[in-house]
């Protein structure tokens, strides 16, 4: 995917289009010393990261808030960011526990003045409320859920970024938790998979 091709595709604004452009240079400038993305990966940047981490905003347009848990290198949640950042009542929060990459996350939020907060500490022990929790290459979905379940358990959507594994990772998962979920074929790798989930609780012990 080119860029022109990504912007036909979301209608990304040219002001959008700039801040992705600013993002990729700071990733990839950051990444030579801090290994975020695969090097390999950084010639395809735009359909393996920015359109496979914007398509979660296709699939709920009308959600305000989001938290990306283990954020990494900022997808999808900085994408997110840039894309929602004219919507003056969106918020992203970024979090992750390793300080090198919320220093790098704080630079791109400072830098492009999005509306995201960085978090440096464990999911799963913020208390934020919001209306999509994400992921991607965090965690199997059985321990992913274990971070996730306080952001699903105060009403939100639980939208996660998985590979060609998820069915069996899915089936691994109920034996600890039941949740109602949705498997949708990635739009970026028709090999990925978009975990939705609602209604998580743990399985009861007998």
């Amino acid at each position: 995917m080119t860029p022109e091709e990504f912007q036909i595709q979301t209608d990304a604004t040219p002001a959008q289009m700039a801040d992705l452009e600013t993002f990729i240079a700071r990733l990839t400038e950051a990444n030579a010393v801090m290994n975020l993305v695969g090097p390999d990966s950084l010639p395809d940047v735009w359909n393996r990261h920015i359109w496979d981490s914007a398509q979660l905003l296709e699939m709920k347009p009308t959600a305000k808030t989001w938290a990306d848990l283990g954020a990494g290198a900022g997808f999808p949640g900085l994408v997110l960011a840039i894309l929602l950042k004219d919507r003056s009542d969106s918020h992203v929060w970024l979090i992750d526990s390793l300080g090198k990459r919320c220093r790098f996350l704080q630079e791109v939020v400072e830098t492009l003045s999005l509306r995201a907060t960085v978090i440096n500490g464990r999911a799963e022990e913020q208390r934020v409320k919001v209306d999509v929790v994400t992921a991607r290459a965090v965690a199997p979905m059985e321990k992913l859920l274990g971070y996730a379940q306080p952001y699903l358990q105060r009403g939100a959507q639980g939208l996660f970024l998985k590979g060609e594994k998820a069915e069996a990772e899915l089936i691994d998962a109920r034996k600890v938790w039941q949740f109602d979920s949705d498997l949708s074929v990635s739009r970026s790798d028709p090999r990925g998979r978009i975990v939705s989930v609602r209604s998580l609780r743990r399985v009861p012990h007998r």
